[in-house]
């Protein structure tokens, strides 16, 4: 097999030192520059702001002092976990594709340096694992080498590692880094195979899959290949392995006999990205029909309307089908990025423009979200909904979701263009120049467009000839044509159409005829000729599958390819008591959030209500959406995404009024009679109401009830988070009555303290009142709070 000495930079991967490969190739990361509009800040951002406050938490938190502990450069402990030194590979990784468009003096001494580092910590036969060489052990690491694969990350590490390598001697030339993995993945190589002495073992985590191939391409060595397909085919093998992982990491049944979306998200998508690279420069045909059906059950049963997959907070994992909650999904970023690049891949494999769609609504919700718009703050989970504490953080204790986007982002150029043979492709609308070289000449297109904001887009067609045919494929999104998605899993209710499509090539219109989702524009292009598209962006309304049970009596919102939501901070607060009827009409606006102008959308809404006895009512007002990504700016307020279109589907404000002697400023006094219901007393996932930090006090929270009642008792489910936080069940409570002299006096009872279940009481005689104190006494040392406050009334 020949080797590569260099290799052009593509996002996905080194191309060139394969013989086979994808049929559809993505353009160089090099040869594509954005320019302006929506994306270029956040390239800016990212290289600017994102690289460099990754790498300074990494420094703050030991991830790279561990690398120099490892190599005897510095004295010091193992520190973290053991998969931080991955964090580490993927900003090194992204740091070298900005590098690939902006050459920066003072980036490439940094990664110098940390090279160097990485490098002494190798020990001599090739083995990196910081924490291993550290002498730390838990119940991760197992006590030896490769002893405890399901949970250890030390192939996950190197896998990262071997794609930061790939970029770096890509974009550098410099082989200090592609070095240090070569040396690791030959003692892989060495270690794991075929052969009767050595192991059969995977990666707990999937990852390593695709570093390999992408070393493979680099280097030419065809061992690193067939070492990504052995991984890949030893997964589910009970017959040649005995004990395997089970479903958690898709290590159930061989992949081949797969067909369902289960267990860890991100697990997942790194393992169907590794299978479409592995498919693709084997051949191997049945690889190619188990992503595809994995495609399949992902598009149609499985993922969010952002683009997000791994609906459960427990295992990070996919749901059953259909599952697809709002306020408790979990949708990492981390599975965004894999679903995104997955589909890019399935793309490079099919060519078709429904993988394309879905990378689409992936990189505009679900994945833009996960970072803010100052670059250095970021959320782990995405959910569709929030009752309102949640917010972006500046780091994690599990840091690889902001890792992740800092080479995440400078993708996006790559995946903007592709070619196969003669034929040019566009797939996505980004203000940006690349040049192509065909076989009958090198072509620039240059794109001018205000997307997503506006679905006007003009390309500008540069052939380094005075002319030069070939086929332009331009992807016409589903989204303009009726079909969010390519499944029935969301769908307009007004569906659009090509109708609301115009193509032009200098100024005369064009035949509207696709392929595929591709409208084919072949020619003989000069200097000068512009192509001109128009996509009608009226707002939609999307329903959701019937069988997905979160999403009934509700639609969503979608303008262009963005899912819109409202937040409190336009809403006075309040937005999960929001309903929006099936027939609103929508009116255009702008919204500053951090000083970016956003299209914001108002509706004439209604806000509902419910009185002490559970009574709705609900009244006219006007709800204001913003762009799903940009929320989480302007405080941690509620959100939605699903509105309900009726009043019984909503969640009602209680008109009582809440007072307390203290309040957490990240929980809330509306908790305490917003009927949710909680799972345990542990449960983070509905408001609660908590006196943090106060310990070992006597509180209270005191209701107005507007009118006088007579109350016949009242239930109260306490928070207590042990295991988890501060806060344990009170010693004791008692609800309490004005006394007439301007204080209170306890309602005689037995009052239970219990775990798990409304503590109730059932006072011995009614009393008439308006306004009841809950006091409660909170053991030593802890804190105590309320989910849920019920009151019985005649």
């Amino acid at each position: 097999m020949k080797v590569l000495v260099a290799c052009a930079l593509s996002a996905t991967a080194c191309w060139g030192a394969a013989t086979s490969d994808y049929p559809y190739q993505p353009v160089p990361l090099n040869q594509v520059s954005i320019r302006d509009g929506f994306w270029l800040p956040r390239f800016e951002t990212n290289r600017r702001v994102t690289v460099w406050a990754n790498f300074r938490k990494s420094e703050e938190t030991a991830r790279i002092a561990n690398f120099a502990r490892a190599g005897k450069l510095e004295k010091g402990a193992f520190e973290g976990i053991p998969f931080n030194d991955s964090d580490v590979f993927k900003i090194v990784e992204g740091a070298a594709y900005t590098l690939a468009t902006h050459p920066d003096p003072t980036l490439d001494v940094y990664l110098d340096a940390l090279i160097a580092k990485m490098a002494a910590a190798q020990e001599p036969d090739g083995y990196l694992y910081t924490a291993r060489t550290l002498g730390f052990t838990n119940g991760m690491t197992g006590k030896e080498r490769w002893s405890n694969l399901a949970s250890s990350h030390e192939l996950y590490n190197i896998g990262h590692l071997y794609e930061a390598a790939a970029a770096h001697f890509a974009v550098t030339g410099k082989r200090t880094l592609l070095d240090v993995a070569c040396k690791s993945a030959d003692l892989i190589d060495k270690t794991f195979g075929p052969a009767p002495d050595q192991l059969k073992g995977v990666p707990g985590h999937q990852e390593i899959e695709i570093g390999l191939c992408k070393l493979y391409r680099a280097t030419g060595d065809a061992r690193y290949l067939n070492l990504a397909k052995f991984f890949i085919d030893m997964r589910g093998r009970s017959d040649l392995r005995g004990k395997v992982f089970g479903p958690y990491c898709q290590d159930h049944v061989p992949v081949v006999q797969q067909t369902e979306a289960v267990g860890h998200a991100v697990r997942a998508g790194y393992l169907y990205a590794g299978m479409a690279d592995v498919a693709a420069l084997t051949g191997d045909r049945a690889l190619m029909g188990a992503i595809d059906a994995l495609w399949d059950n992902v598009v149609a049963k499985k993922m969010h309307l952002t683009g997000g997959i791994g609906a459960r907070h427990q295992g990070e994992a996919f749901g059953d089908n259909y599952e697809l909650p709002n306020a408790t999904a979990y949708l990492e970023t981390c599975a965004a990025i894999a679903n995104a690049l997955w589909n890019q891949r399935m793309f490079l494999l099919h060519g078709d423009a429904k993988y394309i769609d879905v990378l689409e609504r992936v990189i505009y919700n679900g994945f833009l979200s996960g970072i803010s718009l100052h670059g250095d703050e970021f959320f782990y989970p995405n959910p569709l909904a929030s009752r309102g504490g949640y917010a972006r953080s500046k780091w994690f204790g599990c840091s690889c979701c902001p890792v992740n986007i800092v080479r995440f982002i400078p993708q996006i150029g790559p995946f903007t263009y592709a070619q196969r043979d003669a034929a040019v492709y566009v797939n996505l609308f980004v203000a940006s120049r690349a040049t192509l070289k065909t076989p009958a000449g090198a072509v620039t297109l240059t794109q001018t467009t205000d997307y997503p904001w506006t679905g006007d887009v003009r390309i500008d067609v540069t052939p380094d000839k005075e002319r030069l045919s070939f086929p332009l494929k331009i992807r016409i999104p589903g989204w303009a044509t009726g079909t969010p998605v390519p499944s029935d899993l969301y769908a307009q209710t007004e569906p659009g159409s090509l109708k609301n499509v115009s193509v032009s090539i200098n100024g005369q219109p064009a035949p509207l005829a696709l392929d595929r989702g591709y409208l084919t524009l072949e020619r003989a292009w000069r200097a000068g000729d512009t192509v001109s598209l128009a996509f009608a962006m009226p707002v939609r309304r999307i329903r959701c599958h019937p069988a997905a049970a979160d999403n009934r009596g509700r639609l969503a919102v979608e303008r262009g390819p963005l899912v819109y939501c409202a937040e409190a901070a336009d809403n006075g607060g309040r937005v999960l008591n929001l309903t929006l009827a099936p027939d609103a009409a929508f009116r255009e606006g702008t919204v500053d959030v951090l000083g970016h102008r956003l299209v914001a959308l108002t509706a004439d809404a209604r806000a509902v209500s419910a009185d002490l006895r559970g009574r709705r009512t609900s009244r006219p007002t006007a709800a204001t959406l913003i762009p799903y990504f940009a929320w989480c700016h302007r405080g941690a307020g509620e959100m939605q995404v699903w509105f309900p279109t009726g009043d019984e589907h909503a969640e009602p404000v209680s008109d009582l009024a809440f007072t307390a002697s203290h309040c957490h400023e990240t929980d809330s006094l509306a908790a305490l009679h917003d009927g949710l219901l909680p799972k345990n007393s542990g449960d983070h996932d509905i408001p609660r109401m908590t006196w943090w930090p106060r310990k070992g006090t006597a509180e209270w929270v005191h209701v107005d009830l507007k009118n006088l009642e007579k109350v016949t008792g009242c239930s109260v489910y306490w928070f207590d988070d042990t295991g988890r936080g501060g806060c344990r069940l009170p010693v004791s409570w008692t609800v309490q009555i004005p006394d007439g002299q301007g204080g209170w006096t306890d309602v005689p009872g037995l009052y239970p303290v219990a775990k798990d279940r409304l503590c109730e009481i059932l006072f011995q005689a009614p009393v008439s009142v308006r306004a009841l104190r809950l006091r409660a006494v909170l053991q030593p040392g802890f804190s105590g709070g309320v989910l849920e406050w019920r009151l019985d009334v005649e």
